[in-house]
């Protein structure tokens, strides 16, 4: 006979309670992989960059995987830039190739509940072959130093037919001004201005024009984000304005006066 449950108590079939906290366990948000960004198809210049950019959510977090023709991306011309624990990829391949790098770029999304897939085409032309319209950048951004907290503008003009719009990388990963609470703007100029600038601004940023046609980048260029400088007279009576990589000199000239000597 089976044994009679103790005065005052309920016996719980052991099989629906362990389907209950399995349910349990799920309510607490594990859930599939979904894509928030997926990669664009590209048209890229011969010798210039292509980037894919793919994000997904998911719980737990979802690894971002890339593959060529069915096999892993792998090549000294490709580099993987993970972001937001590997959540999110950029996909980086410069210098381009005509045909060589002309492909279906594929995107996968794995976690331990699914997998999704998302994919973009790259085309790669020659110089020559631009069709009428296709970008160019009439500015790029320069080599800038600013002091910590100041506001840092980093320049960029395009052309092209349509009107290209602008976007940004920084350290080859893109530049979203809307998680900056602001403090991080795109002027309608195409410019990248960042106000009370911090140390972790500091990087290689590149501008990106993108219309119909195509897509071109500008080359790189550094933003360097300093503390407060400090003049000294050196007992040579030579004074130096020093921070961590920029030093500049005031010479003392008695026939032509002051220069500024770098």
């Amino acid at each position: 006979m089976a044994p009679e449950p103790a005065p005052g108590r309920m016996m719980v079939p052991l099989v629906p309670a362990l389907v209950m906290l399995g349910l349990v366990a799920g309510a607490h948000g594990d859930s599939k992989p979904a894509f928030i960004k997926v990669p664009e198809d590209q048209t890229g210049l011969s010798g210039g960059v292509a980037s894919f950019v793919c994000q997904a959510t998911g719980e737990p977090k979802p690894r971002i995987t890339w593959m060529k023709k069915g096999k892993k991306v792998s090549s000294q011309r490709f580099e993987v830039i993970e972001f937001d624990d590997g959540a999110g990829s950029v996909l980086r391949i410069q210098p381009l190739r005509v045909q060589r790098d002309e492909a279906i770029y594929e995107c996968t999304a794995t976690n331990s509940l699914g997998e999704i897939n998302t994919s973009a085409k790259l085309s790669v032309l020659e110089e020559e072959q631009l069709p009428p319209g296709f970008p160019s950048i009439d500015m790029g951004p320069q080599l800038k130093v600013v002091e910590k907290a100041r506001t840092a503008t980093m320049l960029c003009a395009a052309g092209g037919n349509p009107d290209p719009e602008i976007s940004w990388f920084k350290d080859f990963l893109p530049v979203d001004p809307a998680t900056s609470n602001g403090r991080i703007k795109q002027l309608r100029s195409g410019a990248l201005q960042i106000e009370s600038s911090e140390e972790s601004d500091q990087g290689k940023y590149e501008c990106v024009a993108t219309n119909s046609a195509g897509t071109r980048y500008s080359a790189p260029a550094n933003l360097y984000v300093r503390g407060p400088a400090a003049w000294a007279q050196n007992p040579t009576g030579v004074w130096s304005l020093s921070s961590r990589f920029l030093i500049v000199y005031a010479c003392v000239c008695a026939r032509v006066g002051t220069h500024i000597c770098v």
